[in-house]
């Protein structure tokens, strides 16, 4: 399958990570191409649809997606959802004939439910491609087109020019980890690195702050040395320190407490398949486990771990503007 005949792509899921996703889609596909959207939130798609009406196109159901489109994209919360989106009896993707239709799920979820999907599509829609592809960078990243995607293939797959094309729409970079719900493991794997990094980030900068340092300050003396990386970069725990972090607008807009657990939640019961030995992920996923069942920190970006270990938000009041 060749971009020239992307005549129509469909898009399932339009959510935090969603909609931004197919916003970029939307602004840079040819206008000649049709996007057929859904999501179970009605008045979310309507609203959609009023923003691109030249484009967008609100669809029935999954089934109704995967009837009018040659590539279908899924970005949904959990392995569930990505189950019914596919295998629903009636009104799945699966239940409507296939053909040589090129599938993608960017969705963090676990990989025996990934691999299930692909060996039903594999088993009965046979020249149909089911691929998974989550993703990296997080809200502000889809919104900003710069996320990655970890795709569940081998560098040799024959599809993998179109899928890296069809997702450098979204974002800047495209990684083939090796093949099937290798993707899924590698996200895994990142989103376990990342959580950690958090909680870390934020007992640093706690305390760096209660021992009398600027948080700006000291989130430049991480960035020059070997403490140097890109949550407190990018989505600095601590309110204030960078501008447009989820946790200087209040926490809201980021990567919700609730999936950080259960995506951190995958990857250590990951680590227990394989036989790996953690030492960080009972301490970490008790951490995301109590703060997502907070009432401080439910609904909010999971970079409030800073607020859960008790971080001073109104440092502010205690320093100048830094050197």
């Amino acid at each position: 399958m060749g971009s020239a005949s992307w005549d129509t792509i469909g898009f399932i899921g339009l959510g935090a990570m969603g909609r931004p996703m197919a916003q970029q889609l939307l602004a840079k596909i040819p206008n000649s191409t049709q996007l057929y959207i859904f999501d179970i939130v009605e008045e979310v798609m309507d609203e959609f649809v009023a923003l691109n009406p030249s484009k967008a196109i609100a669809a029935e159901s999954p089934r109704h997606v995967a009837e009018r489109s040659q590539v279908i994209i899924s970005m949904v919360p959990e392995g569930s959802h990505v189950h019914a989106v596919y295998l629903q009896e009636n009104s799945g993707v699966c239940s409507t004939a296939l053909h040589d239709k090129l599938l993608i799920d960017c969705s963090t979820i676990d990989t025996a439910t990934s691999l299930a999907v692909k060996d039903y599509i594999a088993a009965n829609h046979n020249y149909a491609s089911f691929y998974d592809a989550p993703v990296s960078g997080g809200v502000l990243g889809a919104q900003k087109g710069t996320i990655a995607f970890f795709l569940g293939c081998a560098e040799t797959d024959p599809n993998l020019p179109v899928l890296t094309d069809i997702l450098c729409l979204m974002g800047k970079q495209v990684i083939a980890c090796g093949g099937p719900s290798l993707g899924l493991s590698a996200k895994l794997c990142n989103n376990y690195l990342s959580g950690l990094i958090a909680i870390a980030d934020s007992e640093a900068l706690n305390i760096g702050i209660r021992a009398g340092l600027d948080p700006r300050v000291l989130s430049n003396v991480f960035g020059a040395g070997t403490a140097q990386n890109a949550i407190c970069d990018k989505f600095n725990p601590c309110p204030g320190v960078v501008a447009d972090a989820p946790s200087s607008n209040g926490y809201t807009g980021g990567f919700k407490i609730q999936l950080m657990r259960k995506d951190f939640s995958l990857a250590v019961s990951m680590a227990d398949q394989v036989g790996a030995r953690l030492v960080l992920g009972d301490a970490g996923l008790k951490t995301y486990e109590e703060a997502a069942n907070d009432s401080n920190c439910k609904d909010l970006d999971s970079r409030v771990v800073f607020r859960f270990l008790g971080g001073n938000e109104s440092w502010a009041e205690k320093f100048s503007s830094p050197c």
